[in-house]
């Protein structure tokens, strides 16, 4: 997207930061902090650089509480940083479309109440999973939060996260059925104990999502659930990839524009 324009500068492939290495700054050869996601920043770049490494080290993600200690900033601070590269990340995906074998299902996410389940349970935010079925293991993955599973918002999903075409295997919510529109929608209502078997991978992603948001943040509003999906969707594609992960996000910080703050 325009607004998200990438800027051209040079990084170096790899990013010095074990303890001791004196030569931080040197890992970015030419960059102008105006117009990034540094822009106007009043951290020294190395608060920066540990927040990334730390940020994209740990698979299980890191909290804003444990971030502030790690790197000594206070929490806003932390808070903000985590803001601003979860938007990049978010935004890193979002030219993606899914192909090939693709899984979609919906799931509630967040809320405190426990005594009501399913569609309709108070506090909690549906949110629309999609995957690539590669057979042996799962592909790219989506995750969007919506107001509701409806036939109009399945269809903007579909046309932003997956590629005209395709087929697209579901569970037979009527709501899913505009996926017909533009691609060849597999849609089959199966019983709870053989849904993992129809949806295999999209029903993992969505349970090691879950585990991810109650293990390391204990839960989430659903005012930044999207960041949290933006950061865990980024992670998750990039695992074939992971020593790369620090080295890439810090070349994404560097390209991308300016994130405001929610």
């Amino acid at each position: 997207m325009a607004s998200n324009a990438r800027r051209a500068v040079t990084i170096r492939p790899t990013l010095c930061l074990t303890e001791g290495c004196t030569n931080v700054v040197a890992a970015i050869s030419s960059i102008r902090l105006s117009g990034t996601i540094f822009h106007s920043t009043k951290l020294p770049l190395q608060k920066w650089f540990w927040a990334i490494y730390w940020i994209a080290s740990d698979k299980d993600g890191i909290s804003a509480v444990r971030l502030s200690k790690v790197i000594e900033v206070s929490w806003p601070t932390a808070r903000s940083m985590w803001h601003k590269l979860r938007t990049a990340m978010g935004h890193r995906e979002g030219p993606y479309r899914l192909e090939t074998l693709i899984e979609l299902d919906d799931t509630l996410v967040g809320g405190k109440r426990k005594d009501k389940r399913g569609r309709g349970a108070e506090e909690k935010k549906p949110v629309v999973v999609a995957c690539d079925n590669r057979g042996e293991h799962a592909g790219f993955v989506t995750m969007e939060v919506v107001e509701s599973v409806h036939r109009k918002m399945i269809r903007g999903f579909a046309r932003r996260r997956l590629k005209e075409g395709e087929a697209v295997f579901t569970d037979a919510l009527t709501a899913l059925n505009s996926l017909e529109e533009n691609n060849l929608h597999m849609a089959s209502k199966t019983p709870p104990e053989k849904v993992d078997e129809w949806l295999p991978w999209v029903h993992i992603a969505i349970s090691n999502f879950k585990q991810f948001i109650l293990g390391t943040f204990h839960g989430v509003s659903g005012k930044y659930l999207q960041e949290y999906l933006n950061e865990f969707c980024y992670r998750f594609n990039r695992r074939q990839w992971e020593a790369e992960i620090p080295a890439r996000l810090l070349g994404l910080c560097a390209t991308h524009l300016p994130a405001k703050i929610c």
